[in-house]
Parts: C-alpha cells; structure tokens; sequence
C-alpha cells in the first residue's frame, strides 16, 4: 500500500499501459489481457496490499500472485510507476540478459511465484494463507485469476478446499473480459451465472467494475474481516482497455507491433485520433 489518493490512479494507470505498448514490439507480449488488468493491479499495490518495495521480505507482508502469468507487462508497468523495478528496466523485455519476459520470474523484485501455466496459484495461494493462519499473521494473499482460466479444474478443487479450510484470508480477484485466448468465454466453454457458481462452492462474492477504482475501493472495503469463508471479487473488465482500436478483439490477444504502430497506439491512448494497425509483422497467437 502506498500514500497515492484514489484521484492518482488513472494517471498511474495511464503510465502502466503506456509501459504494456511499449513491450507489444520486438517480440510482443500478450497486450490485450495485460491492458484489462491494470488497473486491478494499480489499485490493488497502491490502496489494498500492504507490501511496498520496502518491505518485500517481511514476514507478516499482504502477497500478491497473478495466476494469469501472461498479464505481467501489466505488473511489470506497476513496478516500474511505485519503485520495485526502475522504469528503464522495462526495456530488457525478452532479452536474454534480464529475467523480464512473457510470464513472471521470482528474480524480478516483488513477484513472490513463477506462474503461465493456468489453474495452480489459487492452490498456492490457498497454501500461504494456510502459512499465515498457522503462524498468527494477519496479512492477506490476493490471486488474480483470468476468466478463462476457470476452465481448469484445479481451481475449482482449491475453492472447495479454501472453504473446507475456513481460509478467510485468501481473496480470489477473477479478471472478467468475457475472453479466452482469442474467442469468448461465453462461446467456448460459457462460465455464467459465475457468482452463483462461487456462492455455492462457499466464497463470499463481491462484483465490481474492474476499471473503475472508486467502484473498486468501496468493493475491497466491505470485504469481510475473518468471518471463516474466503472471497471472491468479479472484476468486470475489458479486454484492451484504454485503447479503442484494438480493445474487445480477439485478435489483440497476443501482439507484435512495430514501432510505429506502437506510437500510434500511444497517441490513441492519449485521446489521439485512432490507429490503423496493418503491418504484417501482427502475431496472433
């Protein structure tokens, strides 16, 4: 948690997917996921987790796991804009030198867990809660979770154990964009009703707007304190926020843009007129 007011934050995240674009180049990374996240993440390191880049080995610290690996440039860009990576740093994305590249690395300063593989940091953090609890440690663990994600059955397995376990400070944050990989939930494998699903496995859910950082602080307010049931927040959220020109696409999952699109896109972040994205170096994946 830092002293930035809620006022701060869209300039903060503003700042985050400047820093997203900036990694869709020389190799890409998976921008559309990353941009509908971050605000979750600004909100969450500067208003909810008491963690700063000072006390990264403290023993009672809040922990933070993003399940959705693929959405590090997002934590990445948070890093960078509250101190735990200098900003240059950002630059060494996908070369060889430096450990900043498509999933997070316990080398970089503030990821507590490798993850990319879907499905197992519910688990995990499951775990460290249970560690907290056995040690008499008031502190939280938060897992970002993708919707697609919750296709995988190991998640489901950690929501029964959780609440088998009374794991009341285990808070799950669902990055709801309505897309997996490059087709919609709903299309593929439909998880609606989602809350009524978390409900009867026992969470507590909450539902906030997942861009909206007053929305959201109200939501992690009334969260409830040790009441002996882990809870859920459905983040309502869109797919390459920020960015008109590519946001609810399912073919801006995964991008690589040139550098020239890629100040193109900044300037339509920046309410510039909106982009024309034709190069044919574009990696769908």
């Amino acid at each position: 948690m830092t002293s930035h007011t809620l006022a701060q934050l869209p300039a903060i995240a503003l700042r985050v997917r400047e820093h997203i674009l900036r990694m869709s180049t020389d190799g890409g990374c998976f921008t559309g996921a990353s941009l509908s996240c971050a605000d979750l993440l600004v909100y969450l390191y500067t208003q909810y987790l008491h963690i700063t880049p000072d006390t990264l080995n403290s023993p009672d610290r809040d922990i933070l796991l993003l399940s959705k690996g693929h959405d590090v440039p997002a934590l990445y860009g948070v890093f960078a804009e509250l101190g735990y990576i200098t900003g240059d740093r950002l630059k060494n994305h996908l070369r060889v030198h430096d450990d900043i590249y498509w999933h997070p690395n316990r080398n970089i300063p503030g990821v507590e867990f490798h993850s990319g593989s879907l499905g197992h940091l519910l688990s995990v953090g499951l775990g460290m809660a249970i560690d907290m609890r056995m040690r008499g440690v008031d502190s939280n663990v938060v897992v970002i979770l993708g919707d697609g994600e919750l296709n995988e059955g190991s998640v489901w397995e950690a929501c029964l154990t959780a609440h088998a376990l009374r794991a009341d400070n285990l808070i799950a944050v669902v990055d709801r964009n309505h897309f997996q990989a490059n087709t919609r939930t709903e299309e593929l494998i439909p998880l609606e009703p989602l809350a009524i699903k978390f409900e009867a496995f026992g969470w507590n859910v909450e539902k906030a707007d997942g861009h909206d950082f007053a929305d959201l602080d109200e939501v992690f307010k009334r969260i409830p304190n040790r009441n002996g049931m882990p809870t859920v927040v459905i983040a309502d959220t869109q797919r390459g926020h920020g960015v008109p020109s590519i946001a609810e696409r399912a073919d801006r999952w995964f991008c690589n843009f040139t550098h020239d699109e890629i100040d193109a896109l900044i300037g339509e972040l920046h309410g510039e007129t909106v982009a024309t994205l034709t190069s044919e170096t574009l990696v769908v994946r």
